[in-house]
């Protein structure tokens, strides 16, 4: 394997690996997740909140206004955990 075929190959495997990562990611938003306030690590949150607008700047673990993202159901069987609704979610009980 030639020096110029190993590069290539590093950086298709580098690309491949951050795509993957970024799966994780993908499930935001999506039926059968929901906001998990109250449960993030610091520097693990999902999404913006305390003055910040970007994922994994909460300063310390178990702030009530930080979220992470979790399956339906998972936030109320954890110590701490506070479902926080969308505004979506929240506009459709005040319609009915």
């Amino acid at each position: 394997m030639n020096k110029n075929t190993k590069s290539t190959a590093l950086a298709a495997s580098v690309l491949a690996v951050a795509l993957t990562a970024n799966t994780n990611l993908a499930h935001a938003g999506k039926e059968g997740y929901e906001k998990c306030q109250g449960v993030a690590k610091a520097g693990m949150n999902d999404c913006g909140a305390n003055g910040h607008g970007c994922a994994g700047m909460a300063k310390t673990d178990g702030d009530a206004n930080e979220w992470i993202y979790v399956p339906e159901g998972t936030c109320e069987k954890i110590v701490g955990g506070v479902v926080k609704e969308s505004k979506k979610k929240a506009e459709m009980k005040a319609d009915s």
